[in-house]
């Protein structure tokens, strides 16, 4: 599902204008994005946990020529 058609799904469950919907949406990822960026976590329970996790840089390869790339 993208953006585009969880917004009508909101619309269809609280019968709320669509530029309402973009809105709250909007607000909801951001408050997301900056608290994660503060280096916090986001509990939302029966829904998920969100945080930041720090993962070692691998070395990448074109698929194409097998040669490494930086």
């Amino acid at each position: 599902m993208n953006k585009k058609q969880f917004v009508e799904r909101m619309v269809e469950r609280t019968d709320s204008p669509k530029g309402e919907a973009e809105k709250h949406l909007e607000a909801f990822t951001t408050a997301i994005s900056e608290a994660l960026q503060a280096g916090e976590e986001v509990q939302l329970p029966g829904f998920g946990k969100f945080y930041v996790r720090e993962q070692k840089a691998r070395e990448g390869r074109n698929p194409q020529s097998g040669r490494r790339c930086r």
